[in-house]
């Protein structure tokens, strides 16, 4: 039997309410030669039965079924089951367009891509349903072929393409070029800014690249279970850029081009983390930013040609003063306002939201640490930080 064209994997955790509506638009692709890999990552609703129903009328649906572990770990076993020549994704509270795998596989092939990456549409189902589309390149590059790590030469250039949004599921990859490449998604717990690193890497390592402008896929933005006040999703962006990190320690070519980059593009998801995040937690973020870009400073991957001036100031500031920056930013008061700081840093709730926010985050990064680099390396990772927190502390005690 010969291998299918697209293979897509179509994580899955208690989403009964978009399911009918996401698996109707992939078994509907006018792309017929798919397979569709359902993982289920330990449902408790009746996403199990709804794969069942469409496993029963549509034998290109398969499923693999396993215990909660998250959206990286389900991932990387969809994609290990794939036998398709591409791989795309489509998550579980969002839809495609008919012609989605058809277009994307067409340029794919005829143009030997590794990857190609469209456009797509905000979704909103309420209060009435809209569409808001996205462009992701200019026409003026759309349909050009380049390979991202190599190709860009001026900073800001290479600033500009790989900050374009991590959108994994609006592209299709080159499966062979993934399993070459060792491209795996980090296994951290939950759902939350594992595209990131994928995304990063996959750019890093890419040969042939496209964008095109057209847009396919429907990203759901009223998903109420994606939520932005769970404590466990504050530092998920953090371990997303240690793992970008632990990438480029192992890839010397790329680290030595795409350093600087990765901390550009660090700044901006910070920030834009840090704007998305619920009030009681803004702080606690801004003082462990502080404290990375402070140690990105300190190694001398910080590179102002990175950087348009005013956020260059920015960040200098960030770490200079992480108290005047969060009055500044978060308060929209002038910088020299920290009193309602200093009420927060002394609050019950503030200092125990610090300590379930900041301690599980460590215990499961230490760990993942030792595993992937090593007793040793995390040790002395471990006695770095600690001395920057320090350093960070007693600056601060020094300003009040």
């Amino acid at each position: 039997m010969a291998k299918p064209k697209v293979s897509i994997v179509v994580p899955i955790y208690n989403v009964e309410k978009y399911l009918h509506q996401c698996l109707d638009s992939i078994i509907t692709q006018t792309l017929k030669d798919i397979e569709i890999i359902c993982v289920d990552d330990g449902s408790t609703d009746t996403s199990p039965a709804i794969i069942r129903e469409y496993m029963d009328k549509d034998s290109r649906v398969k499923v693999i079924t396993k215990p909660n572990s998250g959206y990286g770990n389900s991932m990387n076993r969809g994609f290990d089951m794939a036998e398709g020549e591409y791989i795309g994704i489509v998550e579980s509270d969002d839809y495609a367009e008919p012609d989605m795998f058809e277009k994307l596989y067409k340029i794919a092939s005829e143009n030997h891509l590794d990857v190609v990456k469209s456009g797509f549409y905000y979704y909103y189902s309420i209060p009435r349903e809209r569409n808001e589309k996205v462009e992701i390149v200019s026409k003026a590059r759309e349909g050009v072929t380049f390979r991202p790590a190599t190709d860009f030469k001026a900073p800001m250039e290479m600033v500009e393409f790989f900050n374009i949004k991590p959108t994994i599921w609006s592209a299709i990859y080159r499966k062979d070029f993934i399993r070459e490449n060792n491209i795996r998604f980090n296994e951290t717990p939950g759902a939350s800014f594992q595209d990131a690193s994928f995304n990063f890497k996959v750019m890093a390592l890419a040969k042939r690249v496209q964008l095109i402008r057209d847009a396919f896929l429907h990203y759901r933005q009223d998903n109420e279970n994606s939520s932005v006040n769970s404590p466990g999703k504050v530092f998920c962006v953090c371990d997303e850029y240690e793992e970008m990190q632990r990438f480029l320690d192992t890839n010397p070519v790329n680290r030595g081009r795409l350093e600087c980059v990765n901390k550009r593009i660090k700044y901006d998801s910070y920030m834009w983390n840090f704007g998305r995040l619920a009030p009681k937690y803004k702080y606690i973020f801004i003082e462990r930013a502080a404290l990375e870009f402070r140690d990105d400073f300190e190694k001398g991957t910080m590179n102002p040609k990175y950087f348009e001036s005013y956020k260059w100031k920015d960040v200098k500031k960030l770490v200079d003063d992480p108290v005047a920056y969060y009055t500044q930013k978060a308060l929209n008061q002038p910088a020299y306002t920290s009193k309602a700081v200093r009420e927060i840093q002394n609050s019950y709730s503030y200092k125990i939201g610090k300590m379930i926010t900041f301690l599980p985050g460590k215990i499961l990064g230490g760990i993942q640490s030792v595993k992937d680099d090593g007793i040793i390396y995390t040790f002395k990772l471990g006695c770095k930080k600690i001395a920057g927190g320090l350093s960070l502390w007693k600056n601060d005690r020094k300003s009040r």
